[in-house]
C-alpha cells in the first residue's frame, strides 16, 4: 500500500512539474536538461563508483583481466557509471612521459578501458589531470615548464602560466581526439563517456580569493567545448563554498582553497555541478553522529544549491568511509552510504537536481595494493554491496516511472552538450 502511495504522488508530481526535457535522436549520448540528466529523450541517474586504476591495469596484459572483472561485478549491482584517470604524466608507467609524448601502451589500455565499459553497459567519466602528485599532476606540468626556462615560484603557477595552460590544452586535445584501436571510434565521438573533468580536485590555496581558479576553468571549458560539443563537462571539485556565498562558508569543514561552489558551476561550460564528501577526514577525531550530521547539512545545502541557484544537475562524484578509521565497523560504512543514497533519492523522487553518488572506490579480488581503505570488493562485502544494489534499484525505478510520461516534456531544440 506505501508501495502504490508513493507511485500516485510520483505521478502527481510528473503532471504538476514542467519539466523542461527534450526528447532528442537516440544518439546515446549523456545531456542535460534544467536540472536533470537525459539519454535518449529519458531521464537517468547514475549510482557508480570511482576507480582510478583502471587504465593503468588494462595496460598490463596479465592484469586487464581486473578490469573486466570490475565492469562485470559493478553492472550486476546496478552500477552505470565510473569515474576513472585518463591521465599519468610522468613517473613509473605514465600514459603522457614529456609534454605532447605518450607511451602507446597506456593509451591502448584506456582504448580497453572504454570498450570494456561499452561490453558491460557502464558510463565513463574521465579526469584530465590531477590537483596532486600522484601520477604527476599540476606539480609535474609545472616542473616540465621549468625545465623549458620558465620561472615559475608555485605548483599553483599551473593555473595561470601560458606555457604550463598550452601543455594541458595539448593533452585535452589529444585525449579527446584519441581513436580507439578496439572500438574503431574516437573518444570525441564516443556516448560511452558520460563526462569529462577538468581536473581531479583543483584546489589553488596561493588565491583563496577563488579568481584564479575561476579564470582557469572558464579558459578551459571554453577550449574543451570547442573541441567536443558532444559531451558534458565538470570541473572536478570538492563543493567548498566561496564568496559568492558567504553565508554557506559555515558549512566548510574549515578549508579555503580558492574554489567556490556557486561561481565554478555557473561557468557556461559546466554542464553540471559536482561534490565530494568524507566527513571521516574532514571532521576527523568526531564521533559517528557529528560526521553524519555533517554529511546530511553538506550535501542538502549542495542539492538545494544546484536546483534554486546553479539549475543544473549535482552528482556527488567522491564519498566513502575508511576502514582504517578507529573503531570502525561495516556497520557504520553501511549507515554512511545509506544515508547518501537517501539525500540522492529523495531529492530525484521529487524531480530534484541530485543525479547519482559514484563511492569511493571499487577494487576487485588480488589488488591488495591498491587498498586504501576506503576500498570495496563487491564480493567480499556483501552487506555494503546489498545497499549499492538496492539504491540501484530505486534510481530505476524512478526512471522508468519518469520515462513513462516523456511526452510531456518536449521543450524547443538547443545545442548538444551545453549547460544551462
Amino acid at each position: 500500500m506505501r508501495h502504490l502511495s508513493w507511485v500516485l504522488c510520483l505521478v502527481l508530481l510528473i503532471k504538476q512539474q514542467d519539466f523542461q526535457i527534450q526528447v532528442e535522436a537516440g544518439d546515446g549520448f549523456i545531456r542535460t536538461r534544467g536540472v536533470h540528466f537525459i539519454m535518449n529523450g529519458t531521464p537517468y541517474y547514475a549510482n557508480g563508483f570511482n576507480a582510478y586504476w583502471l587504465m593503468y591495469m588494462a595496460s598490463d596484459p596479465s592484469q586487464s583481466a581486473k578490469v573486466s572483472t570490475a565492469f562485470r561485478e559493478a553492472s550486476s549491482r546496478g552500477l552505470t557509471v565510473a569515474r576513472t584517470w585518463a591521465f599519468s604524466d610522468g613517473g613509473y608507467r605514465p600514459l603522457q612521459y614529456s609534454p605532447g609524448f605518450y607511451n602507446q601502451q597506456m593509451f591502448k589500455g584506456l582504448d580497453f578501458v572504454v570498450a570494456e565499459a561499452r561490453r558491460y553497459g557502464i558510463r565513463l567519466i574521465l579526469s584530465l589531470v590531477n590537483n596532486y602528485e600522484n601520477f604527476g599532476g599540476k606539480k609535474q606540468y609545472v616542473n616540465w615548464a621549468r625545465s623549458r626556462g620558465q620561472y615559475l615560484s608555485s605548483e599553483d603557477d599551473f593555473f595561470r602560466n601560458p606555457v604550463v595552460k598550452g601543455f594541458y590544452k595539448n593533452h585535452v586535445k589529444t585525449v579527446l581526439n584519441r581513436y580507439n584501436k578496439f572500438t574503431g571510434v574516437v573518444y570525441k565521438n564516443d556516448p560511452t563517456i558520460m563526462a569529462w573533468e577538468l581536473m581531479n580536485e583543483p584546489r589553488c590555496t596561493s588565491d583563496p580569493s577563488g579568481r584564479t581558479i575561476q579564470a582557469w576553468i572558464n579558459e578551459m571549458a571554453s577550449f574543451v567545448k570547442s573541441i567536443d560539443g558532444n559531451h558534458l563537462l565538470e570541473a572536478g571539485l570538492e563543493g567548498f563554498y566561496g564568496q559568492t556565498t558567504p553565508w554557506r562558508k559555515r558549512l566548510n569543514p574549515g578549508y579555503n582553497i580558492g574554489t567556490d561552489f556557486i561561481a565554478n558551476n555557473r561557468i557556461r561550460g559546466i554542464d553540471f555541478a559536482t561534490v565530494h564528501s568524507y566527513p571521516d577526514q574532514w571532521l576527523s577525531g568526531s564521533n559517528e553522529q557529528t560526521q553524519l550530521s555533517f554529511l546530511n547539512n553538506w550535501l542538502g545545502a549542495h542539492i538545494q544549491d544546484a536546483q534554486n541557484i546553479l539549475q543544473k544537475p549535482v552528482l556527488l562524484t567522491e564519498f566513502g568511509k575508511s576502514w582504517k578509521d578507529p573503531g570502525f565497523s561495516i556497520y557504520q560504512r553501511d549507515q554512511l552510504f545509506k544515508a547518501v543514497y537517501y539525500q540522492i533519492y529523495s531529492s530525484a523522487r521529487r524531480g530534484g537536481a541530485a543525479a547519482g553518488g559514484l563511492f569511493w572506490q571499487l577494487l576487485t579480488e588480488g589488488m591488495d595494493s591498491f587498498r586504501d581503505g576506503y576500498d570495496i570488493v563487491l564480493s567480499q562485502s556483501p552487506s555494503t554491496a546489498n545497499v549499492i544494489a538496492q539504491q540501484s534499484r530505486k534510481l530505476d525505478q524512478i526512471r522508468r516511472m519518469f520515462a513513462r510520461n516523456t511526452e510531456r516534456w518536449k521543450i524547443p531544440n538547443r545545442s548538444k552538450g551545453i549547460g544551462n
